[in-house]
């Protein structure tokens, strides 16, 4: 089929408008045999099928939980530290001051739903890397978010251009739920990986599993060959 994206009134007709319950809160759009085979047949530019293996499309992502931060105040901040040249403190005017990236992209939750052509805006991560210089030491960049949560991805992932710290979803911007006011966002990796409620990211010479990691989910999280879990 090559690359061509199954756009989202085609994937609405092919579903059928069926609905189905895939365990978690809320309703979700069920393809239909013809659209999962449809997304099944699509490739990425990187030759990787559209959908992974075990993923449902669905019609909208539902909150998936955490402990929310207390979101946008005068008190907020993002600190970049660890094995950099420049540590740095960024308030949110800081941030929305820095050049803006829009984003189009699937993300893929380790439960087993996808959202195709999901809207974001941010700033690359690697812009914040090149700012603040990171260290040729550091192998890995360490999410720091509200309440202890953490989670981690090697430099080289950092720097793909699809990569981004988000603050706006589907045009508007990220609500509560979602990790407002900054939530990193991993797209080719199994959304755990994609903190909410950022306020720190530490680079750093070793790994850190982090709080889905340590509790068994995969580190590597690659969702084109199911690493769900370690």
């Amino acid at each position: 089929m090559g690359n061509n994206k199954l756009s989202r009134r085609e994937f609405m007709t092919l579903s059928g408008g069926a609905l189905v319950q895939i365990g978690l809160p809320g309703t979700f759009i069920k393809l239909s045999h013809a659209a999962n085979a449809e997304l099944a047949s699509q490739l990425r530019p990187d030759g990787r099928p559209r959908l992974p293996p075990g993923q449902m499309a669905v019609e909208s992502i539902q909150p998936m939980g955490g402990i929310s931060g207390p979101g946008l105040d005068h008190k907020w901040q993002l600190q970049i530290k660890g094995e950099v040249k420049k540590p740095m403190v960024f308030k949110w005017d800081d941030l929305m001051k820095l050049p803006q990236t829009d984003l189009i992209c699937d993300i893929h939750c380790v439960t087993g739903w996808t959202l195709l052509d999901s809207r974001w805006q941010g700033i690359r991560l690697s812009y914040l890397m090149d700012a603040v210089g990171t260290s040729e030491k550091a192998g890995f960049v360490i999410f720091e978010a509200h309440a202890g949560y953490t989670t981690s991805i090697p430099v080289a992932q950092a720097r793909k251009g699809n990569v981004i710290l988000a603050h706006r979803f589907s045009g508007e911007p990220l609500a509560e739920p979602h990790g407002a006011p900054l939530r990193g966002l991993i797209p080719d990796l199994y959304f755990y990986k994609s903190a909410k409620w950022i306020e720190a990211i530490k680079f750093s010479v070793k790994d850190e599993l982090g709080s889905w990691e340590s509790g068994g989910f995969s580190n590597t999280a690659d969702p084109w060959k199911e690493e769900r879990y370690r």
